[in-house]
Parts: structure tokens; C-alpha cells; sequence
């Protein structure tokens, strides 16, 4: 599925990459990677495998703020790209086959098999 949107001002990005660099150097962050979980599939992984990812994209507004950066492994920071974490679960809905839901956590689970 593809979304438009109308990118940032250049000099938003620029200065909310700065802060994202400074943000990957505090002890938040790194107390963040050391649990070692992906936030998007929940998956563990070693800290060095994880990527800082917006929640809200820099490149549509978003801030290099904690309450919009979590770790994500390189597999679903690439998938989810420019998008929304909802625009990403609207993809996996998308493309999940009918016998799949959408968990509480947005993820994408399979549905037990209805007794009839």
C-alpha cells in the first residue's frame, strides 16, 4: 500500500537527526537497547542488531524525543520505512490471509479455527 505524504522542512530533518545521534549516546538509550526487543515484532535480539526508530517518521515530523524512539530490529525498521506504526499495521492486515487478526498490540496473530 503505498501513503503520500508532504516531507518535512530539510532543516526539521537535519536538526531532529543531530538529536537523534545525541539520543543513541545516552544512558536511556542504552538501557533501551539492553533489553534487547524489537518494539514492532517483539522478537529478541543482541543490542547491537537494534535500530532507533520514530515512531512518528523524522522525515514527516516526528522528533528524536523518548516518547518517539524505540528500538527495532533492521528487518521491520525497514519494512515500516517512512509509515506510521498504524499505516504498518494496516499493511500487515492488508496482507495477512483471512484466517489472521489483529492483536491488541497491533501485531499480527493467527485466530484459532472456529468450531461449527
Amino acid at each position: 500500500m503505498d501513503y503520500f505524504f508532504s516531507a518535512a522542512p530539510e532543516a526539521h530533518q537535519k536538526k531532529e537527526k543531530a538529536k537523534a545521534r545525541e539520543l543513541r549516546q545516552s544512558q536511556w538509550w542504552r538501557q533501551e537497547l539492553g533489553k534487547g526487543l524489537c518494539y514492532h515484532c517483539g522478537e529478541k535480539f543482541k543490542a547491537a542488531e537494534l535500530t532507533m526508530d520514530h515512531l512518528i517518521p523524522i522525515a514527516r515530523g516526528g522528533k528524536s524525543t523518548k516518547n518517539n524512539c524505540v528500538p527495532s530490529c533492521k528487518e521491520c525498521n525497514n519494512k515500516k520505512g517512512y509509515k506510521t506504526r498504524a499505516e504498518m499495521a494496516m499493511d500487515e492486515l492488508k496482507n495477512s490471509s483471512p484466517s489472521t487478526e489483529i492483536s491488541p498490540e497491533i501485531g499480527v496473530s493467527e485466530t484459532p479455527e472456529s468450531e461449527d
